[in-house]
């Protein structure tokens, strides 16, 4: 955990540049809280440290990179694995945390694309495509993440009858290989797509 807080700091702090949050540390603070809670496995600082990264590397194509980042921080903020509505409560925590300090606009963007993140509809939005995008971007990850992926997931179902389990998630994989094309922008489709879907035909055999 250690190794991702200087850069989730930095990265916070930089949103704070640009946004002014009135107050800053202690939203920082909660969010770090949330994403470190023990019933988390897979939707940790590590990933938000990752979409994060990530991030930095195409924030020249995006139209508002730092709402892009501020999607991305409360994306997951709230995560109950046993509940459906995690995406719905993490846009209202976000509303609740920073809606002072937004333009109304900027809220219902943000709070809509939070949403988004649930169903991984297609999207003509350039911005949203590249958070959906980012956010699914460990599928193509290399194949020793790829296996700690596979571990975090089923340890934050490991209420879920084990053949239970194998049998969703099988479906959900299958899902996503099937999707065509897996990424909405063109970047992820060049160097992410091929290694996503080789890794994702390796899971479901």
């Amino acid at each position: 955990m250690q190794q991702y807080l200087s850069t989730l700091e930095k990265s916070w702090f930089e949103l704070h540049q640009h946004y002014h949050f009135s107050e800053p540390q202690k939203v920082f603070n909660k969010l770090i809280a949330a994403y470190s809670e023990k019933q988390r496995a897979y939707h940790t600082l590590q990933h938000l440290y990752e979409c994060l990264t990530l991030l930095e590397s195409i924030r020249a194509d995006l139209n508002d990179a730092h709402a892009v980042e501020l999607a991305l921080w409360f994306h997951d903020a709230v995560y109950a694995p046993q509940a459906k509505d995690n995406e719905l409560k993490s846009a209202e925590l976000f509303e609740q945390y920073l809606a002072q300090d937004l333009s109304a606009d900027d809220v219902q963007k943000i709070k809509r694309w939070i949403v988004a993140t649930k169903k991984h509809e297609a999207t003509d939005e350039q911005d949203l495509q590249f958070l959906l995008d980012i956010d699914l971007a460990i599928l193509a990850a290399s194949a020793e993440r790829l296996d700690e992926y596979e571990q975090q997931i089923q340890q934050e179902y490991a209420w879920v009858y084990p053949d239970v389990y194998s049998i969703k998630r099988k479906q959900v994989l299958t899902h996503f290989y099937r999707t065509e094309p897996l990424y909405q922008t063109e970047y992820f489709q060049q160097n992410f797509e091929q290694p996503a879907k080789s890794n994702l035909k390796n899971i479901i055999k």
